[in-house]
C-alpha cells in the first residue's frame, strides 16, 4: 500500500531529524519544500524562475505556485510507493491543494495518508532555537544545551567553527511560534475531523521521539 506521511508542528520541534530518519528508514523519499523550491530555482525551470522573482523581493511564492512544484515531485517515479513531506502544508489552503494534488495522483491506488503531529513544551522549542549552531561546512546541526560539540564552538566532524544563525534569538523564535500558531495549528483540526491526525510527544531524547513515531505510523 502507498505510504503518504506528512509531518506538524512548531518550528525546531524535531520534524526535520525524524523525517530525514524515517525516509531512509522507509525507503521513501524526503521531501522539503524548501530544498524543492531551492532546486527549481538552481535548475532555472520555468517555475523555478517564478518563484525566484517573488523570493527575491521578499515575497512570499504564490500558494498556486508551490502546489504546482509539489505536485509535479509527487507525480514523479520516485514517489510511487509514497513520500515523507515536511514543510507542506503550513495553511489550510496548502492542505486542501494537498488533497487536489493526491486525488489526482493516486487513482484508484490503495493509500495509507497520515499527518502526524509533534507535540512539544514551547519553552524546549524555545531553547532549541537559541542554543542551537550548525557547521557551515556539513550542515550538522548542534546545541549547546542538549546536544553540544566535543570542542565548544567546534564541528565533530569537519573541525570549523559553528555558526549561529542571526534569527536564532528569542524575539524573533517567538514571532514564529505566534506565526505558526495562528496559520498552522489550525490544520490540527483539519486532519482531525478527517480521522487521519496522530500525534506524538515530541519532548524527549532523539532516539525516544523516534521510537513513538514508529508506533504511530504502523
Amino acid at each position: 500500500m502507498k505510504q503518504e506521511l506528512i509531518f506538524l508542528g512548531p518550528p525546531a520541534c524535531g520534524k526535520g531529524t525524524q523525517t530525514n530518519r524515517l525516509s531512509e528508514f522507509l525507503g521513501l523519499p524526503h521531501i522539503d519544500t524548501g530544498s524543492l523550491l531551492r532546486a527549481e530555482i538552481a535548475k532555472e525551470t520555468e517555475d523555478g524562475i517564478i518563484a525566484k522573482s517573488f523570493i527575491d523581493k521578499g515575497h512570499l511564492v504564490p500558494v498556486d505556485l508551490v502546489a504546482t512544484i509539489i505536485g509535479k515531485k509527487l507525480a514523479g517515479e520516485d514517489c510511487k510507493k509514497g513520500y515523507v513531506l515536511d514543510g507542506y502544508p503550513r495553511s489550510l489552503e496548502q492542505a486542501e491543494k494537498l488533497d487536489i494534488i493526491n486525488a489526482k495522483v493516486d487513482g484508484d491506488n490503495q493509500v495509507s495518508f497520515k499527518a502526524i503531529y509533534f507535540d512539544i513544551d514551547t519553552q524546549i522549542l524555545l531553547d532549541r532555537i537559541i542554543y542551537r549552531q550548525s557547521c557551515p561546512v556539513c550542515g550538522e546541526i548542534y546545541n549547546k544545551k542538549f546536544k553540544p560539540s566535543k570542542t565548544e564552538n567546534i564541528c565533530d566532524k569537519c573541525n570549523v567553527e559553528l555558526k549561529t544563525r542571526a534569527d536564532d534569538n528569542a524575539e524573533i523564535a517567538q514571532e514564529r511560534f505566534n506565526t505558526y500558531f495562528e496559520q498552522t495549528a489550525p490544520l490540527i483540526k483539519f486532519y482531525e475531523e478527517k480521522g487521519v491526525l496522530r500525534k506524538i510527544d515530541a519532548n524527549g531524547s532523539i532516539d525516544e521521539v523516534w521510537n513513538r513515531l514508529l508506533d504511530v505510523i504502523k
